[in-house]
C-alpha cells in the first residue's frame, strides 16, 4: 500500500512548493536521500516573540563561538559560520558518514524591528542563543479605555 503526502495547509506558496518538492524527491530516492537536500536548513533554529524581544535559537553543536558570525540588516538576521572538522583521518573505512562539516549560512526574516545595536548572543552546550530587543515603534501600545 502506497502512501500518500499529507497535504499542509495555511502555509505560503512557496513553502508548498518546497515541501512537494521534499516529497518528490523522498519518492524517488526512497529513505536515501542525498546530502544537499538535508543541509538547506541547517542550522535549526526556534525563533519566539515576545513582548518586549525576539529570541533565537540555532542548533549549532560543534562550532566555537568564534566560528560563528551574526549580522542585522533591516529585519533580517543571518547566522553564518563554519563548523570545522576535528581531525582528518587518513584511512577510509567508513561505512556511513552523516555529520556535516563545513560553512553554513541562515538568512531569518524577523517578525518586527529590533534595536541592532543591542543585540546579545550567547553559545552554550551547542546552542546559540540571540536575544533581540524589539524597537520602541514595534512593541506593542496599551491604551486605557475610558467609560463615559
Amino acid at each position: 500500500m502506497a502512501l500518500l503526502p499529507t497535504r499542509r495547509r495555511g502555509r505560503s506558496e512557496l513553502t508548498r512548493l518546497h515541501d512537494e518538492m521534499d516529497d518528490l524527491v523522498r519518492s524517488f530516492f526512497g529513505e536515501w536521500e542525498p546530502p544537499f537536500f538535508e543541509r538547506t536548513r541547517w542550522p535549526a533554529v526556534d525563533v519566539e516573540d515576545k513582548e518586549n524581544e525576539v529570541i533565537v535559537r540555532a542548533e549549532v553543536a560543534g562550532c566555537r563561538p568564534e566560528d560563528i558570525d551574526i549580522s542585522v540588516h533591516g529585519n533580517t538576521l543571518t547566522i553564518s559560520g563554519e563548523k570545522k572538522q576535528d581531525q582528518e583521518k587518513e584511512e577510509k573505512g567508513y561505512y556511513r558518514s552523516e555529520r556535516y562539516y563545513g560553512t553554513f549560512r541562515r538568512d531569518l526574516m524577523l517578525p518586527s524591528d529590533v534595536e541592532a545595536e543591542n543585540i546579545d548572543a550567547t553559545c552554550k552546550e551547542g546552542i546559540l542563543i540571540v536575544k533581540l530587543p524589539k524597537a520602541e515603534k514595534a512593541k506593542p501600545v496599551r491604551i486605557k479605555v475610558k467609560g463615559q
